[in-house]
């Protein structure tokens, strides 16, 4: 009997010789030398051997160390035949399935690729409301223009639109900062969606709404719905189409952001004054001139200028969501009498503003003799607040909310003192 290190208190008998592993080893390598030897013993042939009782038992020994069987001790030969039969059979299955696998991967990717056929779907697969977005692109882009100013003086960039068509002749409506982008004398070239080009001619100008009216040599041409933009109110959805940085044909949309701003543009000789329809689509350089449409496709107002808060890498300002368009009610008026006459008006109260005046309202310098302010009691030094109800915060903006006005209507004018002046506009011929 074995006994392990882990309890050797319990060794209850001596054991013999047979009872040691390596039994047949001599019993002079056995590790205990305390244990009897056959010489020590001697036994009759037959006969049990018998040890007197006054004889002491052998001491019994503290450990017993059996060393352990280890698998590497064990030889090859020693696995039965079936075990080697399985082993060789699998290394066997292993090495077909691997040239298996190797060649069929071969064929995959030397084969040549079959090629897939996809059925094709008929008619329009995906229709767009005529109102959406995509509708009202695809109804307003053929009455949208690019325009190039060009001469020795430099070129400029801009957009149009058709406002009117005959059979020989068509006219379209862009800001006069485009059309006299590059002085007198320049060559203006209109850009159609579908590439071709005309030569245009100016037919007037109108720097105080910075509106221009352009001539070409092409009739029977689509022509833009204009609509009511006295009927505008924040919120309406909007749609900008033009050539932002010469890029034909973009569309961009967003909202009413506001109503009546006023904005001003242009140097001290020509100055426009504009109450302009701010919207929060993207209006870049180039979208000049371009409509701006409501969401039946309605020319609400011309785009004409942008605020922003510095400029780019390329020298150009770019959109931050602050455009400002001309309301096409206003722009209607000067069209018409630039296509009939060549020339414009717009509305005056017959006064001279000190401009420089730093306080709440408007500070009349001075009236003109004969003009319509001189036919009521409106007087030098007299302070204008409001104009038909609506505050007026500096001179510019009290311009801009009479240049919206049309020449022969009545307006209500409150001075600072609380006295309402009723004043009927006058006209003053660009």
């Amino acid at each position: 009997m074995t006994q392990t290190p882990e309890d050797p208190q319990n060794l209850s008998e001596t054991p013999s010789a047979l009872d040691l592993p390596n039994s047949d080893l001599p019993n002079s390598d056995l590790p205990n030398s305390d244990l009897p030897t056959e010489d020590a013993i001697t036994t009759p042939t037959g006969t049990a051997a018998e040890v007197p009782a006054s004889v002491e038992p052998t001491p019994t020994p503290t450990w017993v160390y059996s060393p352990p069987v280890m698998v590497a001790d064990q030889s090859a030969g020693s696995a039965s035949p079936a075990v080697k039969k399985a082993i060789i059979a699998g290394v066997i299955s292993g090495l077909i399935a691997g040239l298996i696998g190797f060649v069929g991967a071969s064929m995959v990717v030397n084969a040549p690729a079959h090629s897939i056929s996809l059925p094709l779907t008929t008619g329009q697969s995906s229709p767009r409301a005529d109102d959406s977005i995509a509708g009202i692109a695809q109804a307003v882009l053929p009455v949208v223009v690019s325009i190039d100013v060009t001469s020795d003086q430099g070129s400029g960039t801009g957009s149009g639109f058709v406002i009117r068509s005959t059979a020989k002749e068509s006219f379209i409506l862009t800001n006069n900062h485009v059309a006299t982008s590059a002085g007198a004398g320049a060559k203006i070239t209109v850009t159609f969606q579908d590439q071709s080009q005309e030569v245009a001619t100016i037919v007037g100008t109108e720097a105080s709404y910075d509106l221009a009216v352009l001539r070409i040599n092409r009739g029977n041409l689509p022509v833009a719905a204009l609509g009511d933009s006295d009927n505008v109110v924040v919120g309406d959805a909007t749609i900008a189409i033009g050539s932002p940085l010469g890029l034909t044909g973009t569309v961009t949309s967003g909202i009413v952001s506001a109503l009546n701003r006023p904005v001003t543009a242009g140097d001290s000789t020509d100055v426009s004054f504009i109450s302009a329809i701010q919207t929060d689509a993207a209006i870049n350089p180039g979208n000049s001139g371009g409509p701006l449409v409501n969401s039946r496709g309605e020319v609400i107002g011309i785009n004409s200028a942008i605020a922003t808060t510095g400029s780019s890498v390329s020298g150009q300002s770019g959109s931050i969501g602050l455009g400002f368009a001309i309301p096409i009610n206003q722009a209607r008026r000067v069209a018409t009498e630039l296509i009939a006459t060549g020339s414009s008006t717009y509305p005056v109260i017959g006064v001279q503003l000190d401009m420089t005046y730093s306080g709440q309202g408007a500070l009349v310098d001075s009236v003109v003799a004969g003009g319509p302010a001189s036919k009521t009691e409106l007087v030098a030094g007299d302070v204008i607040t409001e104009i038909d109800g609506a505050k007026v915060v500096d001179g510019t903006e009290l311009i801009v909310r009479i240049r919206a006005k049309n020449p022969g209507d009545v307006v209500k004018l409150t001075l600072s003192d609380g006295t309402v002046i009723e004043v009927t506009l006058g006209s003053n011929q660009n």
